[in-house]
């Protein structure tokens, strides 16, 4: 193995994901030199693998499913979808699992890229092993980032490894329909595909070990999911665990708890997330390898003055978003601390300071309807001893609904802190509710007071008067 001598830099991140990405944007935007070093395709995960494959799956199966409660339009759109077209646009939405575009973009922003495994080699120092055996040695000035991200976990599971399951990477990327699948998983992967796939022409079985859909939303979410899961013809079975697989020819076999035998063509595992951190070089700084990094709010590892973890592999809120928004912050604090400049500690919605990770993550599971929250739900406020509200509305009650869709299904919720009379969490399940979430997540980021909500005025007739609704059931309460 050829080795390099040291380079120096201001900063070296690991990873070259969206967060990666962001950091280095941060950081060279101010003026800090900095390398960035990527082990797979400059993109990461969300480019390639999760959101962008995802959403140009469902995007079809979503079209369809509103245009079908649009009269003078259903009648045109009841055949299936062309599952070809579809997958062929996916493709193109994820450059052909082709990083070229990713790279340009890091060369325009004037951060040097190091292509292969990057470890941990001791404090401020990072070695990469190349793709061609050549071995580069990194050190940096400031700050070392963690950015590796998290991989899909699977059961301990007899006879898992033989059957060669899908993750949430071989549900995104497959270049063709299943026959039949089995997903194992109530969360948002496992919605998500199992809402795209059965849209494709999938025979979908759905097994989840819990009570419902969805489980760290309102109970209201997953119970609507599941229903429409079970319209479109999926089989939905909660309360159910698998307790081996086999694969017997071409056929998968997944063995239930109750003694059910379900056959299929594939089966996929929804069922966690486990950091990228195993073979990073963690014992070298005194960390545990394979573990969730512990950050201040200024993305630092506590007890480091140099390292940072930011986006999932600190397991603040393992949403691509949120790791941008965290990116931000931490390229921020890095760039004050270079100068000499005191950090914003005092204000906990400042420059500084990823207090959204606590108060204010926004998600939309993009499902057939889809489910959109922010904040707190009413059961995560009581427990943290809040004195609050819940205001739930049946979105059907709304102008701007009905007009969207004919009968239109959906649910909305907003929790209200009795004390300071702001909104701690929002919740609204529906078609076309993800493009709600955003004044949400101003509602409650932003401590906006309930009686100031009131002068927001929504557009009649969109469905974005749920919000008056939403206000009218709180004051008349």
């Amino acid at each position: 193995m050829t080795e390099t001598e040291s380079i120096a830099y201001d900063v070296v991140v690991l990873g070259a994901g969206p967060v990666g990405e962001n950091v280095a944007d941060r950081t060279r935007a101010a003026g800090l030199s900095t390398a960035v070093v990527e082990s797979e395709l400059v993109g990461g995960e969300c480019s390639y693998w999760a959101c962008m494959p995802s959403k140009a799956l469902l995007r079809p199966a979503i079209a369809r499913a509103d245009a079908r409660r649009v009269p003078g339009l259903r009648q045109s759109v009841q055949g299936p979808l062309d599952a070809p077209a579809v997958l062929a646009h996916r493709d193109y939405y994820v450059s052909h699992w082709k990083d070229d575009g990713q790279i340009a973009w890091l060369d325009g922003i004037g951060a040097d890229l190091y292509r292969g495994h990057g470890r941990l080699d001791g404090p401020r120092r990072v070695t990469v092993e190349g793709p061609d055996g050549e071995r580069h040695v990194l050190t940096a000035r400031h700050a070392v980032v963690v950015s590796t991200g998290s991989r899909a976990l699977l059961p301990d599971l007899p006879g898992l490894a033989q059957v060669k399951p899908w993750t949430s990477r071989e549900a995104t990327s497959a270049h063709a329909v299943p026959g039949r699948l089995i997903v194992v998983g109530g969360g948002v992967v496992a919605t998500e595909m199992a809402t795209a796939w059965r849209a494709l022409g999938s025979d979908v079985t759905v097994l989840v070990r819990g009570k419902g859909l969805l489980p760290r939303m309102e109970p209201f979410a997953g119970e609507l999911v599941a229903e429409a899961l079970q319209e479109a013809g999926a089989d939905v079975r909660t309360g159910t665990s698998v307790s081996a697989v086999t694969r017997e020819g071409s056929t998968v076999v997944a063995l239930t708890d109750s003694g059910d035998r379900i056959e299929a063509d594939e089966i996929l595992f929804a069922t966690g997330r486990a950091p990228r951190t195993d073979d990073l070089g963690l014992d070298t700084v005194g960390l545990e390898p394979g573990s969730w990094l512990d950050v201040d709010d200024s993305l630092q590892v506590v007890g480091s003055e140099w390292l940072y973890a930011v986006g999932d592999v600190n397991h603040r809120a393992l949403l691509t978003h949120q790791g941008k928004y965290q990116a931000r912050i931490a390229g921020a604090a890095i760039a004050a601390r270079a100068a000499g400049v005191p950090l914003l500690e005092t204000d906990p919605w400042g420059a500084h300071s990823a207090t959204a990770d606590r108060a204010a993550v926004p998600q939309v599971v993009f499902t057939d309807p889809e489910a959109a929250a922010v904040g707190l739900s009413l059961a995560e406020a009581e427990a943290a001893g809040h004195r609050v509200r819940a205001v739930d509305v049946d979105m059907s009650s709304v102008a701007g609904a009905g007009l969207y869709a004919d009968g239109y299904r959906g649910r909305a919720r907003m929790v209200v802190d009795l004390d300071r009379e702001i909104l701690l969490g929002v919740t609204f399940v529906g078609p076309g509710v993800g493009e709600l979430i955003h004044s949400a997540s101003i509602a409650v980021a932003g401590e906006v007071p309930i009686g100031r909500l009131w002068h927001a005025v929504p557009s009649y007739p969109t469905v974005s008067e749920v919000w008056l609704r939403l206000l009218e059931g709180y004051r008349d309460a």
